[in-house]
């Protein structure tokens, strides 16, 4: 699972990261950046195939447009890219409905017998990446739009299995520009998502804190007092 990530930048080392632009009404409404801490129900940036040229801020948490309750996005933070196709939440959207899901970490929690240490992993020649997101619009009973996404996760690599048995679907920066290419078919994209090679990543452990949504602040960043940090190796 993919629950938690961080995109500690400005909205202009965004914009010129995907080479697109936000929308400033949404960015007074919402006030994302930066955000140390970023978690479901959160309106986070996010890039899709219908307008790749705006960064627009959608809700994490997809909620299906056949849906009778927003409620249900609290269970759908995470898409398995196995089971896309057969899972009627997010078959549609693989189909028409991509996006690219901007961080610049992630968190993750491994577990050994009771206790759960919580670890942030980045990409260290990435200062932002991309996870495959699907994204959504459902209409409440008042017909308001919500708009929401979720991230595509995958078996780990040999960094992350160390860490938990899922990783997020990361991206190039040449397979960016293909998942949300609305030309490419599905089963195209869907073969875009591969582990992301271990050596390129970087792990290392963070503080308790993170578990607790209300904390946001730098300082969940650091690196604590503990053993040597896990790194990616070539072989």
């Amino acid at each position: 699972m993919c629950g938690r990530s961080s995109l500690n930048k400005t909205e202009k080392e965004i914009e010129e990261r995907f080479n697109a632009t936000f929308y400033s009404d949404e960015l007074e409404r919402y006030n994302p950046l930066p955000n140390y801490n970023a978690a479901p129900s959160h309106m986070l940036p996010i890039i899709n195939n219908h307008d790749p040229d705006r960064i627009h801020l959608y809700r994490w948490g997809l909620i299906p447009f056949w849906a009778k309750d927003e409620k249900i996005g609290y269970k759908m933070i995470n898409a398995r890219v196995e089971t896309l196709m057969e899972k009627s939440a997010f078959k549609n959207a693989a189909k028409h409905r991509r996006c690219l899901v901007p961080m610049d970490g992630f968190y993750e929690w491994k577990k050994e017998g009771k206790t759960k240490t919580p670890y942030r992993i980045i990409l260290p020649e990435t200062p932002i990446f991309t996870a495959a997101g699907l994204w959504e619009s459902w209409n409440d009973e008042s017909g308001k739009e919500i708009f929401s996404f979720t991230v595509i996760t995958q078996k780990p690599n040999s960094l992350m299995a160390s860490i938990h048995d899922r990783m997020p679907a990361i991206l190039s920066p040449e397979q960016e520009r293909l998942w949300i290419d609305s030309d490419l078919s599905t089963t195209d994209a869907i073969s875009l998502i591969e582990p992301y090679p271990s050596e390129l990543m970087h792990a290392y452990m963070v503080s308790p804190r993170v578990g607790n949504v209300k904390n946001n602040d730098a300082q969940l960043l650091d690196l604590i007092d503990s053993p040597p940090p896990i790194q990616g190796e070539l072989f």
